[in-house]
């Protein structure tokens, strides 16, 4: 026995699905945090040992990288939102033995801006994890470019798990608030 499918009526259910959807997409939702400038704060370049360091055929030079990341608010860009400055900061070192090749340092800031209805603890890491991956890929074309200008294979860094580096120093800060209690 054959049963009669209505397929207007599914198909009157799918249009209505698919126009909430539509409209769902077409209406802004609330972004927890919006990037409003990205700039360089501070650059500096050394190339203490040019021209010997630029000689072909020597050995690649070793590199020390680290990276560190501040925020601090700044005046309200946006009523409905709290502003703040986070910089990225890296510095490079490359050495060939133990003397300095050369030495880069870059603050990469962003102003950014978090809505008002993310609750106040989830301030921080949202700006110190989210607000430096959106950052970092533009900090590491800067560095690229200025060391391949200053004669030397351009700088590639490895990408940085911000989340991860988050992670170790709030557990840093919880273990010394420990020890401190105790």
């Amino acid at each position: 026995m054959l049963q009669h499918l209505d397929t207007q009526d599914d198909s009157k259910d799918m249009t209505e699905n698919t126009q909430k959807n539509q409209s769902d997409a077409i209406n802004p939702r609330m972004v927890p945090l919006t990037i409003h400038a990205q700039y360089i704060k501070d650059l500096s370049f050394e190339n203490p040992r040019a021209p010997q360091s630029l000689m072909p055929g020597l050995a690649m030079p070793g590199m020390d990288v680290n990276v560190t990341l501040d925020a601090r608010k700044v005046d309200a860009i946006r009523p409905e939102s709290t502003s703040y400055e986070v910089i990225l900061h890296i510095e490079a070192k490359a050495t060939r033995e133990k003397n300095a090749i050369f030495i880069v340092e870059l603050d990469y800031a962003v102003v950014a801006s978090v809505a008002n209805e993310v609750p106040e603890q989830h301030h921080h890491p949202l700006l110190m994890i989210e607000a430096p991956k959106l950052a970092f890929p533009f900090a590491r074309q800067i560095l690229s470019d200025l060391t391949s200008q200053a004669g030397f294979p351009p700088l590639l860094l490895n990408p940085v798990d911000f989340e991860g580096m988050y992670r170790d120093q709030y557990l840093a800060q919880a273990r010394a608030a420990n020890t401190s209690a105790a």
